[in-house]
């Protein structure tokens, strides 16, 4: 899927090991299915460590379509193993248009329903070049609880957790909102930094977030890694503004369910036929603005592997016989975010093509 991945250097993650997610509800309800859910959000991060380690082999040798084709298909294997009958909602694209999770594509060794939304390697162009923040990524959830999300544009505005309600609103003047989070935060609206992707279409947007007085990170690529930043304290992130896909949309509401974040998103149109597809695809005002809890309801689970070096996660290294992942996996019903550092051995690997 394409690319957009802001710019980081290698910072350390989190200690390993469960975490509490800020604000991110209420303690969860005795569930008798819970040990089911831990065991597959742990095979979820299995299926992005394939994802990962077979997109790292092209790192840096300026072939983004090869890492990106590497890297779906290792996904696509790894689902074989995972116990759950699924749908993927959110995908490479519509079943005419790419070979592998296609929208629509069945995965999975059977099980329950569940909707998937995949980027095998966000940030396909970064891992190319050998650039920071190239991660695969997964949201599982119940049958229709994704947004049926077209490849189009979203606007979109999103804050980390430990925030009041409703702190954010898309409707509002970028200086009202810049106002509104640092008086959350406590802090002067100079202390904030905005996460912005560095298109021309976002001048306006760029100039309206200086004038108001916060400070701005471009990043070339990565929608889905720089909203989770804004709930990272050490990726510096407080806010992510502007325009980016809507099915990465969809995948970063999924992670914001999980740790308490906010997030809001309008579907762009360049068309009118965009605007008949959307209203095709069940969505009855095509110029609704979307909550987080629109774009992922109920139980979300969100996995991530870093593939190069980032703020979120460390990147895959790779040595002889074997290579290290650093991986994330997030669960909405107990709010809670792990970290996982695995070391596999490629002579032992049989669930996907080590090279």
């Amino acid at each position: 899927m394409a690319a957009r991945t802001r710019n980081a250097g290698d910072h350390p993650a989190p200690n390993p090991g469960d975490h509490p997610a800020p604000n991110s509800g209420t303690s969860p309800a005795p569930n008798s299915g819970d040990k089911t859910d831990r065991n597959l959000a742990l095979e979820l991060i299995r299926v992005t460590e394939a994802a990962a380690l077979a997109a790292s082999k092209w790192i840096g040798l300026g072939e983004k379509n090869d890492a990106d084709g590497a890297a779906v298909e290792a996904m696509r294997k790894a689902f074989d193993a995972v116990a759950i009958s699924g749908t993927v909602v959110i995908g490479e694209g519509e079943m005419d248009e790419a070979p592998m999770l296609y929208i629509g594509e069945k995965v999975g060794a059977g099980g329950p329903p569940m909707d998937i939304a995949v980027d095998p390697l966000e940030g396909t162009t970064l891992t190319a070049k050998g650039g920071p923040n190239a991660i695969a990524t997964v949201a599982l959830a119940d049958r229709g609880n994704f947004l049926h999300a077209p490849d189009i544009y979203m606007d979109k505005i999103a804050v980390g957790g430990r925030l009041p309600e409703a702190v954010i609103n898309l409707d509002d003047a970028v200086a009202k909102n810049l106002r509104n989070l640092a008086r959350a935060k406590k802090c002067e609206v100079s202390d904030l930094v905005a996460c912005i992707l560095d298109r021309d279409r976002h001048k306006e947007l760029i100039a309206k977030t200086r004038e108001a007085g916060a400070r701005i990170m471009l990043i070339s690529d990565g929608d889905v890694a720089g909203v989770i930043a804004t709930t990272m304290p050490e990726s510096l992130i407080d806010i992510y503004l502007g325009s980016g896909g809507a099915p990465e949309g969809v995948l970063a509401a999924a992670a914001l369910r999980c740790v308490g974040g906010q997030m809001q998103g309008r579907l762009m149109y360049e068309s009118e036929d965009q605007r008949e597809r959307v209203r095709s695809m069940g969505h009855a005002d095509p110029n609704r603005c979307f909550t987080c809890e629109d774009m992922a309801k109920g139980d979300v689970m969100f996995a991530a592997t870093g593939v190069t070096p980032g703020a979120m996660l460390r990147g895959v290294k790779r040595f002889g016989g074997g290579a290290i992942t650093h991986s994330v996996v997030m669960r909405s019903h107990s709010g809670t975010v792990r970290y996982v550092e695995a070391h596999h051995n490629f002579a032992q690997k049989t669930w996907w093509e080590a090279p």
